[in-house]
């Protein structure tokens, strides 16, 4: 089976910014102990802003480091027949194999959705995660452990104020050069596609191949398929 891995960017704290390396450093690993064929670094910036380049330029690095020092990507399976790997492992399918049944049970993954299974799940993780911290049931260097109150001292990417208007100057440029005809014909392509419940993936790449905004394809499917509203939790 061939996987992608990202690292955890949940993980990562405001508080103490740098020590988001270290985290980023021990999900990677894991990762490529786990035989990740692609991976993914996030950057130790990212729970304040986008990441700077220096940040990812740091995951990057982190990345390098594991593959061409640590040694790890000269084994096929570092990590096989560890008992306690491989009890995680069989503990992890058969909690995934319960889920599955629960939403099977729904009546499948779009009955879930409508029912806000997956809203309600990923709700109560996050509470029980609080609540762990809050109780200190939970460390996190940081944050509920070993606190440092001093502000982060790091470089936190600045966006471009003018950026915003080069990038509407573009979209008016391109509404301006497009054709008009195949614009028009092909957002009526993807909206009979649509009706028809036919494969839409064709429909959007004519749509796209004619200069169609994202924003234009999603309200042409939004008249055919109208648009979700979530569960309110209480």
């Amino acid at each position: 089976m061939r996987f992608h891995t990202q690292t955890a960017g949940c993980s990562l704290t405001a508080q103490e910014p740098e020590n988001n390396i270290i985290r980023t450093t021990i999900q990677a690993l894991a990762g490529v102990l786990g035989g990740t064929q692609s991976l993914h670094t996030n950057s130790l910036d990212e729970a304040l802003a986008l990441p700077s380049d220096w940040a990812v330029r740091i995951a990057l690095r982190t990345q390098q480091i594991i593959a061409y020092e640590s040694g790890v990507t000269n084994v096929v399976d570092p990590l096989g027949g560890s008992y306690f790997v491989e009890t995680l492992t069989s503990e992890m399918e058969q909690r995934a194999l319960a889920i599955f049944d629960e939403i099977d049970a729904l009546g499948g993954v779009v009955a879930a959705v409508e029912q806000g299974y997956f809203q309600r799940r990923i709700a109560d993780s996050a509470y029980r995660y609080e609540q762990a911290l809050g109780e200190q049931r939970k460390i996190v260097v940081g944050v509920n452990a070993w606190r440092n109150d001093e502000p982060a001292d790091i470089p936190v990417l600045k966006m471009d104020p003018q950026g915003e208007g080069r990038q509407l100057e573009r979209l008016r440029r391109t509404r301006a050069e497009r054709d008009p005809v195949a614009w028009s014909a092909a957002l009526q392509a993807l909206e009979s596609a649509a009706r028809a419940d036919a494969n839409v993936m064709p429909a959007l790449i004519q749509a796209a191949n004619a200069y169609a905004t994202l924003g234009e394809m999603t309200n042409c499917l939004r008249t055919v398929y109208g648009e979700h509203r979530a569960l309110v939790i209480v």
